[in-house]
């Protein structure tokens, strides 16, 4: 799970992620990428270039002379420089307190938590973007062919799935009535199917098990030569 750019006292905290709080691949990966982005803008603000691909010179040393104005400056920076959104900055913001609260209250490596000082923006409120009954009833009929496909959408359409959550989806979390989802902090919640869903999932899995597919292949829309 470690990109060729790493740090160890954050890869520690990574895992303690993992481990302990049960955090995604894709959390700790936007972890990563922002704790390692802002300690290069700080080495670079400091015209200390960075020497190592694992970030050796972020020791606790280093990490104890950071300030909140360096906190402040880097998410200035990406805002005016790098032109990211609020959203994008607000996750940056998040990353950094936690690594800091981190490092105070379980590594129990500082004293002092200067980033909780560091406010996130405001983000702006926008109305979610859905389809119409009818670019739903199109899209379902557009992909009658594939019942595969036709169950991927029927899912996404009546039981309101994250991506990440239908893609991991396995055969043995399907029954008769509902599915079992494993979400965003390894939260699992039961979702009771309505009857088109039931419908298109079951027709899928007839076809599935018709496939020579490997006892090993547990995800329910498993790739299949025919479907």
């Amino acid at each position: 799970m470690q990109s060729n750019k790493t740090c160890p006292l954050v890869e520690q905290y990574l895992g303690y992620l993992v481990v302990i709080k049960g955090r995604s691949e894709n959390t700790v990966k936007e972890y990563r990428t922002d704790l390692l982005m802002f300690f290069s803008f700080v080495m670079a603000s400091r015209n200390k270039p960075i020497t190592s691909k694992i970030f050796v010179e972020v020791d606790l040393e280093f990490i104890k002379a950071i300030t909140l104005n360096d906190m402040f400056t880097f998410i200035a920076y990406c805002q005016t420089e790098l032109h990211a959104s609020a959203g994008t900055r607000a996750r940056k913001i998040v990353s950094i307190r936690q690594f800091w609260k981190y490092l105070k209250t379980k590594a129990h490596l500082i004293d002092n938590n200067i980033a909780e000082e560091l406010e996130t923006p405001k983000l702006p409120k926008r109305i979610p973007k859905y389809l119409s009954l009818e670019e739903s009833v199109r899209l379902l009929i557009q992909c009658e062919e594939s019942p595969r496909d036709h169950g991927i959408i029927t899912i996404f359409l009546n039981c309101a799935l994250r991506l990440s959550e239908l893609a991991s989806l396995n055969i043995d979390q399907v029954d008769n009535e509902v599915i079992s989802v494993v979400g965003k902090g390894n939260k699992e919640r039961r979702i009771y199917l309505t009857p088109a869903a039931k419908k298109s999932i079951n027709k899928w899995i007839q076809i599935r098990n018709s496939f020579d597919i490997p006892t090993s292949a547990h995800c329910l829309f498993q790739e299949t030569t025919g479907g």
